[in-house]
């Protein structure tokens, strides 16, 4: 355990010039041996320990032994930083990028993936990250959605220097209000909802535009103090009528919201837009890259028009298309549909594109991690990934360190007469040392029914990793066959087994949540079996794969049998 710790206490800190943190370097221990969430107070003891132990090296003796010990983790982040592009104006130890999640919803790949670029060019810079919350809608935002993002953000290795939520800050923007309206860049609007569209839509000013200061400073007051009710009244901004950009015709910069906020209570009555908080947080906070998806876009004229007024520097600006999954929305508009019909068991269901449900599935975060970076990156051109390309980084990721157990799908019985009673010895792995196990068989087995279409009597076939058998009678639900020998023979079809000592079993096979636009009602299937006994030491959480079958992950044991998600191929 201690070399382990050392491995990514060393990593960490070379990651964050020098100092490493207990909680990332647990995190990352855990990812490479998910056994020692089962002996966590001695995980904390030898970290903290070792944590102590790599804080009191230098920068370059820390990379020099990470070097020593765990060369391909000092490769890995090398290979990171040339595969992202140049940013823009970027200088090293100043660029400062933020994490900015709605606390709306749970935490999806969109979100994990943008995270990803953000976190991956402070840190390529020598820079630092902000986490900060946009949670000024007090109706959306929910505490659950807030730690939703800060466990997924730390199960993809992001970590952030400085962190706060907007709703922090509400003093600070009702101060930017009244600048705005004293400057007479602002006025109070009390249209009716359907009459601001009507004007927006036709250009048309409102008739409170020309409302002076001194009047519009009181109705702001009166919005702070709670003296309206909702929809009574709007702050707007005096922006551009005429622009072809509808987002610059008087937008709103303020509502009045009488609902509880989860953090801030009923403090606050006035509450500001996305894009009066995001502009002002933007420059408070330093940030000089903001990198976001290209839905932004429209807003930006807007964001830079409210710091030109406040006399904010702006940040340099960076889009990228929107990460779209094949048959999987990522929109909480598409999704929650699904949940509060029952269509899906909730929002962590392994079919959806919730970092819950990715990590339920099986998707480890350094396949995710490598995808964003060599898949993606920073481009404008409108793609829709496949699945498929982020489970072939996965597949290479888990091949190499993924136990290998036998699973018989819809079992079929099996009688080898003449077989010898063999201890066989079977490797865990074929290649890499992760151990053996040893199963006891006596000439009676269980096969895979589709194995067993394919059978004819006086075929011979190879029971894997034992001996071959030749088929002598399939008839109703049984084959009975005949022990051929042990040596190895050219072309003889290889089939899965196991005996009778075994587990009942099921894998939760996934598909497409949607298929041409429609909810796919055929996206889960459950395929049931038996297991070899030695799956029944498998922990909860851990990834393996079934051999002939796939890799899975074992989500639960229901009655004390193992119930596997398909992760892939």
């Amino acid at each position: 355990m201690r070399g382990l710790v050392r491995k990514w206490a060393l990593k960490n800190a070379v990651d964050h010039g020098g100092k490493a943190l207990d909680g990332p370097v647990i995190s990352g221990a855990i990812g490479e041996d998910p056994g020692l969430r089962h002996r966590l107070k001695e995980l904390r003891a030898v970290v903290s320990e070792v944590v102590s132990e790599v804080n009191l090296l230098t920068l370059e003796e820390q990379r020099r032994m990470l070097m020593q010990l765990a060369p391909e983790l000092l490769e890995r982040r090398r290979a990171e930083e040339k595969a992202l592009s140049p940013l823009p104006g970027a200088e090293t130890g100043r660029v400062v990028t933020r994490l900015p999640p709605e606390p709306s919803g749970f935490m999806h790949m969109g979100h994990g993936m943008s995270g990803l670029l953000n976190y991956l060019y402070a840190r390529m810079y020598e820079g630092k990250l902000w986490l900060r919350f946009e949670d000024t809608d007090p109706r959306k935002v929910s505490e659950e959605y807030y730690l939703s993002f800060k466990r997924g953000y730390r199960w993809l290795g992001i970590e952030w220097d400085y962190e706060k939520s907007n709703s922090d800050d509400m003093e600070i923007y009702y101060d930017k209000a009244r600048e705005l309206i004293r400057g007479g860049f602002a006025y109070t609007c009390t249209c009716p909802v359907d009459e601001v569209r009507r004007r927006r839509r036709e250009r048309a000013p409102c008739r409170h535009r020309g409302t002076t200061p001194d009047v519009v400073l009181d109705d702001w007051e009166g919005m702070v103090s709670g003296d309206f009710q909702e929809g009574q009244v709007t702050l707007r901004l005096k922006g551009n009528m005429e622009s072809e950009n509808t987002v610059m015709r008087d937008p709103t910069l303020f509502r009045v919201v009488h609902h509880p906020h989860p953090y801030a209570g009923e403090k606050y009555t006035a509450w500001p837009t996305y894009d009066l908080a995001a502009a002002v947080e933007d420059a408070i906070c330093g940030v000089t890259h903001v990198l976001r998806s290209s839905e932004f876009a429209l807003r930006d004229e807007l964001q830079e028009c409210i710091r030109g007024l406040l006399h904010l520097e702006n940040p340099v600006i960076i889009e990228y298309s929107r990460f779209n999954f094949k048959g999987t929305p990522l929109s909480k508009r598409r999704l929650r549909p699904l949940v509060e019909a029952g269509l899906v068991s909730g929002w962590d269901d392994p079919r959806m594109a919730t970092i819950d449900g990715v990590e339920r599935r099986g998707i480890v975060p350094e396949a995710i991690r490598e995808f964003t970076v060599t898949q993606t990156g920073i481009t404008q051109a409108t793609r829709v990934y496949h699945w498929d390309l982020l489970f072939a980084v996965n597949r290479k990721i888990l091949d190499p360190v993924t136990r290998r157990y036998y699973f018989v799908p819809e079992p079929v019985p099996c009688v080898v007469a003449d077989a010898p009673r063999v201890a066989a010895t079977l490797r865990n792995h074929p290649d890499r040392d992760l151990g053996t196990r040893i199963i006891h068989t006596h000439g009676r087995f269980f096969l895979p029914r589709e194995d067993v279409l394919r059978l004819t009597p006086g075929g011979m076939v190879r029971l894997k990793g034992l001996y071959n058998i030749r088929v002598e009678d399939i008839s109703g639900e049984m084959v009975k066959a005949r022990f051929q020998g042990e040596q190895l023979l050219p072309d003889v079809p290889i089939v899965q087994w196991v005996t009778e000592r075994k587990l009942d079993a099921a894998v939760e096979v996934l598909e497409d949540l949607f298929v041409d636009d429609e909810f796919n009602k055929n996206s889960l299937r459950k395929v049931t079996g038996f297991a070899e006994e030695a799956c029944s030491d498998i922990e909860v959480g851990a990834i393996v794969q079934l051999e002939r079958f796939g890799f899975c992950r074992l989500d639960r044991c229901e009655d004390g049998h193992p119930v596997f998600i398909f992760t892939h191929r």
